[in-house]
């Protein structure tokens, strides 16, 4: 037996995941299914998953690619259009499989042209949702190309967020992968059903490991990583022990050709590492004891799930991430790829 030092955590859920579509689920779902036994699942595809119908057909897509050896549960989101009727809201809430609704400002980020442009075009499914308790997913960020990229979500909490929560307080939001010291702080005041997702990249890098030395295109994700103080605030509310905070890989899949050109996609794929990576930056703060509520518990209190009763193991050993991966005809790179990690995930029994 081992003498390395062991963190054992219920199963994990990652509350925020992209695991596109059609034969890239062959690398991405197996990916995710390692780490996770649940995984809420972003509905940016082409085209958008607007329709219960065509969320649940995705779900049967997933499990479909899930190995024969692994058990995981995908949880579905619809994607919020300004032309969504209230009806679909009341099919999502009486569909156990759809456990929420994505918002993104159109223009945002990767797939979302389709998405909200005026927040008074949706806010007769929003006040159906708060009446239904049906969560709110937001990627936090404004589009107006007068504001620099690195205050649009600082911005965003201003102009859109406040104002909602003040109209709707009793709708159920998660934050997605929040990036600064503002959005943690404006985390930290909300009171009722109110939570943030936060990424592991996010938590270990900031804007210097992309740019400084050239740019590093696989460092390249929307919100885009902030300075160095914002960091240590995300790690900070992290580690902090506070529910509201939890685990959200917003592992985002493009093949090397992708991410390494003239335009690089944006989006970090770190899901074959990601219990190994959070558990690095866990480390850094001297937080260990923390990871289990952060990974397993917080996300399932939100949500309203059993915490799973299956097992998971993080052993203190150093090993060396792949450089690459198989992807569709191409190839991938995970995060950190060819660097070594000082933890690693023991096999799934």
């Amino acid at each position: 037996m081992s003498s390395c030092p062991r963190i054992t955590l219920p199963r994990p859920i990652d509350a925020h995941l992209h695991l596109r579509d059609g034969h890239a689920l062959a690398t991405t779902v197996a990916a995710s299914a390692r780490q996770f036994g649940r995984a809420v699942v972003m509905p940016n595809l082409v085209p958008a998953l607007t329709r219960c119908q065509d969320a649940l057909a995705y779900r049967d897509r997933i499990l479909a690619a899930v190995p024969a050896e692994l058990s995981f549960q995908p949880m579905m989101t619809l994607y919020l259009t300004e032309t969504m009727p209230r009806a679909e809201i009341d099919r999502a809430h009486a569909e156990p499989d759809i456990y929420a609704v994505k918002l993104y400002p159109a223009g945002a980020t990767t797939h979302s042209d389709a998405g909200v442009r005026h927040l008074d075009r949706v806010m007769p499914v929003l006040e159906r949702m708060a009446e239904l308790g049906l969560p709110l997913l937001i990627h936090g960020e404004v589009t107006d190309p007068g504001i620099d990229i690195f205050d649009r979500e600082a911005v965003f909490i201003e102009r859109v967020l406040i104002p909602l929560r003040q109209r709707l307080p009793e709708l159920p939001i998660v934050l997605e992968h929040i990036t600064t010291a503002e959005a943690v702080a404006y985390v930290q005041e909300q009171s009722g059903r109110f939570a943030a997702t936060l990424t592991a990249h996010h938590l270990l890098h900031d804007r210097n490991d992309m740019l400084v030395g050239g740019m590093r295109p696989h460092f390249f994700c929307l919100p885009i990583l902030k300075r160095r103080e914002h960091r240590r605030a995300l790690l900070a509310a992290a580690t902090s022990g506070d529910a509201r905070f939890f685990l959200g890989t917003d592992s985002a899949p493009h093949a090397r050709n992708a991410k390494e050109s003239a335009c690089a996609c944006a989006g970090c794929f770190t899901a074959p590492t990601a219990l190994e990576l959070y558990a690095t930056a866990f480390a850094e703060a001297g937080a260990l004891d923390h990871l289990a509520d952060f990974a397993s518990r917080y996300a399932a209190q939100f949500y309203g799930l059993p915490v799973d009763t299956a097992e998971m193991t993080l052993i203190a050993e150093s090993w060396q991430v792949p450089h690459d991966l198989p992807y569709l005809d191409e190839r991938i790179i995970p995060f950190h790829a060819g660097q070594t990690l000082a933890w690693r995930l023991e096999a799934r029994p």
